[in-house]
């Protein structure tokens, strides 16, 4: 038999190598399913916060989860990509293929980033069997994310010190079939405990 040799990108004379030990004998071992949840939003709007309450939840069932918070990608992995859209696409297919190998391995992966163009969220949804990425949309308005402004940066933004502002001078395109839309319209809202509850219990619904 014919050993396949393949070329992947700019990567050449390369094969996949199979292991005896799969996705299943691992999600066996941890008792879990693993899956990507993927929480997209305006910077403000609670994602981060939504995303630590959540493993919190999930960890308190016995769950096991990691976090890949967008600002703390870049602390590392993604040092080297700018917020220009090109390198906001790369960032999100980073990403995207580091949650895809957490929830190969049976993790409970969070993605939280703004990643704020649909190609692009696709592309990271394309990437999983069906019903292993899970959509999150914090539906926070404009205003209310920007009177938050945690990291100062809607000002900055506003004073022409950062350009390509994703809702002020870049646009943010949102979802339109995600698994879940937690909505806040008016100053008051629901408290991150009991979001991530709403999220843990579409999880328990679906297995």
């Amino acid at each position: 038999m014919a050993l396949k040799i393949s070329t992947v990108g700019n990567s050449t004379n390369i094969k996949w190598h199979s292991c005896s030990v799969g996705k299943l004998e691992r999600q066996e071992l941890l008792r879990q399913k693993g899956c990507v949840i993927w929480i997209t939003g305006l910077s403000g709007s609670g994602k981060s916060t939504l995303a630590c309450a959540l493993s919190r939840g999930l960890h308190s069932r016995g769950k096991l989860t990691y976090i890949l918070d967008g600002d703390n990608v870049r602390h590392g992995l993604n040092s080297d990509l700018s917020f220009r859209a090109e390198d906001r696409a790369e960032n999100i297919r980073r990403i995207g293929e580091v949650a895809k190998l957490f929830a190969d391995a049976g993790l409970i992966c969070i993605a939280s980033l703004i990643s704020p163009y649909r190609k692009d969220r696709s592309a990271c949804r394309a990437m999983l069997p069906e019903g292993d990425f899970i959509e999150v949309f914090m539906d926070v308005p404009l205003q209310v994310c920007e009177a938050r402004d945690p990291k100062g940066l809607y000002k900055l933004a506003r004073a022409g010190k950062i350009k390509g502002f994703t809702g002020i001078d870049d646009p943010y395109e949102p979802p339109l079939d995600c698994e879940i839309v937690l909505q806040q319209k008016g100053p008051e809202c629901a408290s991150p405990c009991e979001m991530a509850e709403e999220v843990i219990c579409f999880l328990e619904e679906k297995g």
